[in-house]
């Protein structure tokens, strides 16, 4: 059997609506405070998983929570889904944010 060409998902962030509420939810269901607590964004780290609190779901326009695949080389696994039939639907942009700043978005790619 060969080894995966990815990293597994490990980045997960969720809309919600009230970030109070849920920081206290996930410090609870997590067993650990928060690495990143602002006012747009609650992040955690548990066990190697990033999980996000987003409230809204902005600037990201997210309605249900997105999972993030790490991969070693962006642009090679993006070669690799669409020559096997993905088509990109939103383009991969680059954040010159805080590294304790959400994830930017990575390209979304469906069959």
């Amino acid at each position: 059997m060969t080894a995966s060409s990815t990293q597994g998902v490990k980045t997960v962030l969720h809309p919600v609506s009230d970030l109070a509420t849920a920081k206290a939810v996930y410090t609870a269901l997590l067993g650990v405070p928060p690495q990143t607590d602002e006012s747009y964004y609650v992040g955690f780290e548990a066990e190697g998983q990033q999980i996000g609190l987003v409230p809204g779901g902005e600037p990201q326009g997210m309605t249900s929570p997105v999972a993030y695949w790490h991969v070693p080389d962006i642009e090679a696994k993006l070669a690799d889904v669409t020559a096997a039939g993905a088509t990109v639907k939103e383009p991969r942009t680059t954040s010159v944010a805080a590294a304790s700043s959400p994830p930017s978005p990575t390209p979304m790619a469906t069959s």
